[in-house]
């Protein structure tokens, strides 16, 4: 499968490296297009991926065509290519934000295979959260080839269109606040004497180990923190601290806020 991206922004660029770090997937098989020559163009060259003149070009020659525009671009880089996406069996796949399936249809063709997909930045490492909902113009195969090929970026989440949005906040935020958790908890420990290095290096092991523990274990988070709890230990006075001075209000807070827009 040959995929394409209209727009090269920060996510388009993680997936792509991905991609490319999958080894599963020749680079010269992902074809980019930007309005920014400079950024695209030397972007290519880097990752050895196909660089192409203009949209209407990267169409014709992709089978997976993923939208990676602003928000304010969309309904203009359509108008362009709408009559070549129904040529040739090609699949739409939207990766802008609060764009439905619907209007992707109206602004395309209804009898077009469209998908909508919220990945994190995680893709980068093929470690990342891949949401995903689609219209009823998506066959069993053209589903099993997005799939076989997009799996490569992590783990793909099957939800209906309504909850897209909020569990794309949860997947897409989520890395940030956990780099922010990760640097807080570094930097005081560099107060008490270890290196910001050695400090970076265990948060992290002990993050990632702690977050396979969710996905892999039977038990859900409250009774994995009871098991790490001893009487009168450091971690449960620890807890109580984090929750005497708002934390989980602060998460409340800032859930509330990714949901405003």
């Amino acid at each position: 499968m040959k995929i394409g991206f209209i727009g090269v922004g920060s996510m388009a660029k993680a997936m792509i490296k991905g991609f490319v770090n999958s080894k599963n997937i020749n680079s010269n098989d992902i074809l980019i297009h930007s309005k920014h020559a400079d950024n695209y163009i030397n972007f290519a060259k880097e990752y050895g991926l196909t660089a192409m003149n203009s949209n209407e070009e990267l169409v014709k020659n992709s089978d997976c065509i993923v939208l990676s525009v602003n928000p304010n671009q969309v309904i203009d880089v359509l108008k362009d290519i709408r009559d070549l996406l129904s040529v040739g069996n090609k699949i739409l796949l939207s990766i802008v934000w609060n764009y439905s399936l619907n209007r992707l249809e109206e602004l395309t063709d209804y009898d077009l295979p469209i998908f909508r997909m919220v990945p994190n930045v995680n893709v980068e490492v093929n470690a990342g959260s891949l949401l995903y909902a689609y219209n009823e113009n998506v066959s069993e195969e053209t589903l099993n080839d997005i799939l076989s090929n997009f799996k490569l970026l992590g783990e793909m989440i099957n939800l209906t269109e309504n909850k897209l949005n909020t569990a794309g906040a949860l997947v897409g935020c989520t890395p940030a606040y956990a780099y922010l958790f990760a640097d807080t908890f570094s930097r005081i420990a560099v107060k008490y004497g270890l290196s910001k290095s050695e400090s970076n290096k265990m948060i992290a092991q002990s993050i990632k180990g702690s977050m396979d523990m969710i996905s892999k274990s039977d038990s859900n988070p409250t009774d994995l923190m009871d098991e790490v709890c001893s009487p009168g230990g450091s971690t449960i006075k620890g807890l109580l601290a984090l929750k005497e001075n708002g934390f989980e209000n602060a998460i409340d807070k800032c859930f509330d806020a990714t949901q405003d827009n």
